[in-house]
């Protein structure tokens, strides 16, 4: 019975691992001093990111572009920044967590 439960325990790490990870490198590469998950605060939550890119192919793709080289009229008039200090795959990583917002 001990075994079992610290299996379940690990597999619930491990499942939740990516997810946190995700947000300490969001947290870590300034993203939430603009964004939050579920309300809009310079920039929109992650949460509308997500539901307005629902589906479409290329959205991470492009949405890593935006990370890294800035982007403005989406959103609205307030323009997002370039992140030069977030590398390709970090974008990528970032992009794909934000996506995953439900």
């Amino acid at each position: 019975m001990k075994l079992l439960s610290v299996l379940a325990l690990g597999l619930v790490a491990a499942a939740s691992g990516p997810a946190f990870a995700s947000a300490d490198l969001a947290q870590k590469k300034n993203c939430m001093a603009c964004h939050a998950i579920e309300k809009k605060l310079v920039g929109p939550s992650y949460k509308e990111i997500a539901a307005k890119y629902a589906g479409q192919k290329d959205a991470v793709e492009k949405l890593s572009v935006k990370v890294i080289k800035g982007g403005a009229g989406v959103w609205g008039p307030v323009p997002m920044p370039a992140n030069a200090q977030v590398s390709e795959a970090e974008a990528k990583t970032l992009v794909e967590w934000v996506l995953s917002q439900k």
